[in-house]
């Protein structure tokens, strides 16, 4: 907390999370005082839809179907809109979710026009220990088509790569904050 406080007296007002229980937690006091906007950055299972749009104004993990129904279904409950990211699985590593290449049309129409999910960008995680270049000039072309002007790409690691390929969001929690400690 020694740290977002100083980030906050800073006027740094963008956080990012990777859970949403941590997050309801951690930003419940916070954001009710302060003008925050907190993203999410990690996976959201389609359960944990509603939390998920109470808590952020963002989240970079938009990457099925069914968690778009159910995100959709939270807004329309809670009556709240949250600007979504569609993650972008950019070199179809089964290990990783997200969208294929080849599908993100489809999945941007059903998104937008079927379920009226403002859709503001794209996200993608390159392969670890490979140049992440190509796969940041691959996202930006998507966007292009898509007429998408935001890109969630890069992190601690490769953050200059990606700021070089147009990226509008980055992710250095570990730049920032430091190295995680897992309790």
């Amino acid at each position: 907390m020694e740290k977002i406080t100083s980030l906050l007296n800073f006027g740094h007002n963008h956080f990012g999370e990777n859970k949403i229980q941590e997050a309801e937690k951690k930003w419940s006091e916070l954001k009710n005082k302060n003008n925050l906007y907190l993203h999410m950055v990690g996976k959201v299972q389609s359960n944990k839809a509603k939390k998920a749009v109470k808590v952020f104004d963002f989240i970079h993990s938009l990457d099925n179907k069914k968690l778009a129904l159910k995100l959709n279904e939270s807004e329309i409950e809670l009556n709240k809109k949250v600007k979504y990211f569609i993650q972008v699985n950019i070199a179809n590593e089964t290990q990783k979710s997200g969208i294929n290449l080849n599908e993100i049309n489809e999945f941007y129409t059903y998104c937008t026009k079927e379920l009226s999910l403002n859709i503001v960008g794209l996200m993608c995680l390159p392969p670890a220990n490979i140049d992440p270049d190509t796969f940041f000039k691959l996202l930006k072309n998507e966007g292009e088509k898509l007429k998408i002007k935001e890109l969630s790409m890069g992190m601690s690691g490769d953050y200059k790569v990606a700021l070089i390929n147009g990226s509008t969001y980055l992710r250095l929690g570990s730049k920032i904050m430091g190295e995680r400690k897992i309790i």
